[in-house]
């Protein structure tokens, strides 16, 4: 199983998980579908849609016209050209590849984060969070609470192999790290993680998915709600309220060069930028 980070639009992500032996595959979040159709030479079988939200999803219907058979996957009615609604921990199969959909309710009502793993293999399994689990932060509660956030990140995604490669749908690693330093000043592990992603963004304009759920647990401050810096930055002890204070001051949380660009300002004017 070869997993494809395709980086599409402002600071989206979109991936191909690909079965090597048949060459068929399964596409996550295709926005840009000419990005899937024409660059990797795979059939493609699947699409998995983690939301509903265009910069997820728009590109579902294109890829249905395009592609005889294909079935979309999702746990929102609102998806574009959604043709299988899924639920919590159902499970998938595509040759070798499998996939568990997991209900992850917050960012969106209908939120799906899917967990995949292959046959007869010793690779790291993935899971594949849209916008509800990213590389040093967690999504917006835009349609959900704290308390839903939470049970998502401690008790679904949490408990998953701490060997997990995680693929979030947003480049937001730089930004998340700053903010986790602001949270917790004296972690080596951010310092070190934030010079890393400066470098593979500045530098090298790389993408720094994917990381793991072990590594989350060492950086991410929405992971590290029982430590004692998270709970002093936050003056809270209750993990759902530390996280919720937490989220808070993350929306709030805003770097002189985290300015967004004057096309991201057009789509917030507009009411499309909502991861």
């Amino acid at each position: 199983m070869k997993v494809k980070v395709i980086s599409i639009l402002e600071d989206n992500y979109m991936y191909l998980v690909i079965d090597e032996q048949s060459k068929e595959a399964i596409a996550v979040d295709p926005a840009l579908p000419h990005r899937i159709v024409k660059r990797e030479g795979v059939s493609l079988l699947a699409i998995l849609t983690t939301h509903h939200h265009w910069d997820h999803a728009r590109g579902n219907e294109d890829l249905l016209k395009e592609v005889p058979g294909l079935r979309v996957y999702g746990g929102d009615d609102r998806i574009k050209g959604l043709t299988d609604k899924v639920t919590n921990c159902q499970e998938l199969k595509f040759n070798s590849i499998n996939v568990r959909c997991l209900f992850t309710p917050c960012h969106t009502t209908g939120h799906m984060c899917y967990f995949v793993w292959e046959d007869d293999c010793t690779d790291s399994p993935a899971v594949f969070t849209g916008d509800t689990l990213f590389i040093g932060g967690c999504g917006k509660f835009l349609e959900g609470t704290a308390e839903q956030m939470h049970h998502n990140l401690t008790e679904v995604l949490g408990t998953l192999p701490k060997d997990t490669k995680v693929f979030c749908g947003h480049e937001y690693t730089k930004r998340n790290l700053k903010f986790a330093l602001m949270v917790e000043p004296e972690n080596e592990k951010v310092k070190e993680m934030l010079n890393w992603a400066k470098e593979a963004r500045d530098d090298d304009d790389k993408p720094t998915v994917p990381s793991t759920l072990l590594e989350e647990f060492e950086y991410n401050p929405f992971l590290r709600l029982s430590n004692e810096a998270v709970q002093k930055f936050t003056g809270k002890t209750d993990p759902v309220e530390v996280l919720r204070v937490l989220r808070k001051e993350k929306d709030n949380f805003k770097k002189p060069k985290d300015r967004a660009t004057p096309h991201a300002m057009m789509a917030m004017e507009w009411g499309l930028l909502q991861s």
